[in-house]
């Protein structure tokens, strides 16, 4: 199996693996991008939009997106702007094309204009909760906390906005990195009610536990994710530190068991031979 990283409290902002871009891309206001979005060119019910509904313009554009989308999920970034920037030549009314020309731009750490994207795409689409939750993102990578937490706040206060979840998550994160442990436990379990089968929540919420000596809680949560598919050497490390604070040498040796045969070139499979349970 190809190991997964999780994005860690202690580590915050590393993502690695495809699946876990993908998620990401999806958790940073994405799925707006398939017909979810609102637009000028769609109906008056809130309907999805359909080929009846965009004009040529819109739909060429959304061409472009949908292209620039799927290069940016193949890591091809400089490939995705060329397809987003052909996006907003098309169509400079696309709220959408800006805001994933925001995301490329902060994943390149240019600030700046992944700012004004987002700011550019509000202007267009100003109850948009999706950029709202990427501008808070990206508010929270310039540890601009209060303003982090503001945008996620008025994202997930927007009526009709289906992706709680997502945002709930990031403000968890982000909490963490402002160091209000007790406030990321509230925001990691709120997004865990609403998708408790999203294993980066998962993980980050029996982190924060495990960080706050709340180790039977911890261990709840953590054995749900190692128990999935998505198990790798971060979450098991993880399990086995649990185990060993609530002196289950049974359940630790079954853990550090699958460390070692699934992950053993892994620095938690290093970290379990030293002995290293309070790194």
């Amino acid at each position: 199996m190809t190991q997964r990283a999780w994005i860690n409290p202690g580590r915050t902002g590393q993502v690695v693996a495809a699946w876990l871009l993908a998620l990401w891309l999806s958790a940073l206001g994405l799925s707006a991008l398939f017909g979810c979005a609102s637009s000028p060119d769609a109906p008056d019910s809130g309907d999805r939009i359909t080929d009846s509904d965009e004009s040529g313009v819109r739909k060429r554009a959304r061409i472009r997106l949908e292209l620039a989308l799927g290069y940016l999920e193949q890591d091809k970034t400089t490939i995705a702007l060329d397809e987003i920037k052909q996006a907003i030549i098309a169509d400079p009314n696309f709220a959408d094309a800006y805001s994933l020309r925001g995301l490329i731009y902060m994943r390149l750490h240019d600030f700046g204009i992944a700012e004004a994207s987002f700011h550019k795409a509000l202007s267009i689409s100003p109850d948009d909760p999706n950029v709202m939750h990427n501008l808070g993102w990206l508010k929270c990578q310039q540890a601009l906390y209060p303003e982090a937490f503001q945008l996620f706040s008025q994202a997930i206060a927007m009526p009709l906005y289906g992706e709680r979840a997502k945002t709930w998550m990031a403000q968890g994160l982000c909490q963490v990195r402002a160091g209000l442990r007790a406030d990321a436990e509230q925001s990691l379990l709120k997004a865990y009610e609403y998708d408790a089968a999203n294993p980066v929540t998962g993980y980050n919420l029996a982190h924060v536990l495990f960080q706050n000596a709340d180790y039977l809680r911890a261990r709840f949560y953590i054995r749900r994710l190692n128990n999935s598919e998505f198990a790798n050497a971060e979450s098991l490390w993880l399990g086995i530190k649990i185990e060993h604070k609530l002196t289950n040498n049974e359940a630790l040796l079954q853990l550090a068991n699958q460390l070692e045969k699934r992950f053993s070139q892994s620095r938690e499979a290093t970290a379990l031979h030293q002995g290293a349970f309070d790194e």
